[in-house]
């Protein structure tokens, strides 16, 4: 509804009787896209995030033989490039002029906060949107969650081996795989289970997982290894932008992994014009969000 607030935009302003206009104020989530991605400041063009591999396994010295020697080199690079979203309405004098009813007129400054605040979240959670979407690849050239991030010690996998909808014997399917990971040269690294990420029509049976002393949806008198074992410290992290209605999520301990760099943050500014007596206001902000770390993030698309 792209154009010029006139005074036709709301007839109903200009005369008395409306009792409340309403539409433009409702409460909102709270900051979902932190509780995923780590913040960090910026102050130039873009940010680079670089790989370098490590040394891999000792080999045998023999007696009176030389130490063997590795070396490491550069691996992947990841680029964030941020970018400006922006936003805002112009009115025109007359309009300014006859509205009976200035309170709806300020509820515009809230609403466009509002919506500068929506961008952020739905541009961070298309980061997990895309996670399975071959069209949107990473610093490795493959997408976030995948079979095949390539490595020196061949190709490694954040997807669960078999596609599966939300259950315990699936999460402990994952839970197994990150306590397998290992880094670019095969070495094993400690990568622990942090939250589970998942969309509103899965916060119910997250949480019985999750909080459920015996196993879910049974009737044994077996316990709940994933309760039982401390697993999942920061609980369940219900996203309530995430479009995948059967995909989930596990965030790891894995630094570097999920980012966010803001270049700018939101502004508002004031205008008018001379020409027209228009009034304007608007708001911008500069971030990049993305991911290096692929070892971050563990999921299934659902079966």
């Amino acid at each position: 509804m792209a154009g010029t607030i006139t005074t036709g935009n709301h007839p109903a302003a200009l005369w008395p009787g409306v009792h409340k206009f309403w539409g433009m104020s409702y409460g909102e989530h709270p900051k979902e896209w932190a509780m995923i991605f780590d913040e960090s400041k910026s102050s130039k063009n873009y940010e680079e995030d670089v790989e370098t591999t490590s040394f891999g396994l000792a080999p045998v010295k023999s007696q009176g033989g030389a130490v063997s020697y590795d070396s490491h080199q550069q691996g992947n690079t990841t680029r964030y490039t941020h970018v400006v979203y922006g936003l805002g309405w112009i009115v025109t004098r007359e309009e300014r002029e006859d509205n009976l009813y200035k309170t709806s007129a300020f509820k515009r400054t809230k609403a466009l906060a509002f919506s500068m605040r929506q961008t952020e979240e739905v541009v961070a959670a298309n980061v997990i949107n895309r996670a399975f979407n071959s069209s949107y690849v990473g610093g490795d050239a493959k997408e976030l969650i995948a079979t095949d991030h390539p490595t020196l010690d061949g190709t490694q996998s954040n997807e669960i081996a078999t596609a599966a909808d939300l259950s315990e014997a699936a999460l402990e399917s994952l839970v197994i795989q990150i306590g397998q990971a290992k880094n670019s040269r095969g070495l094993r690294v400690a990568i622990q289970p942090k939250k589970l990420i998942v969309p509103v029509d899965l916060q119910f049976e997250a949480e019985r997982i999750l909080r459920s002393e015996l196993q879910v949806g049974t009737a044994n008198n077996d316990v709940n290894a994933i309760k039982s074992m401390g697993l999942f410290q920061d609980g369940v992290v219900v996203n309530h932008y995430l479009t995948d209605t059967d995909a989930f999520f596990i965030k790891t301990n894995a630094p570097d992994g999920l980012r966010r760099f803001t270049r700018r943050g939101t502004d508002f500014t004031r205008d008018n014009d001379f020409d027209t007596d228009n009034a304007k206001a608007k708001s911008t902000m500069r971030f990049s969000v993305g991911w290096t770390e692929w070892r971050a993030i563990y999921g299934s698309p659902g079966a």
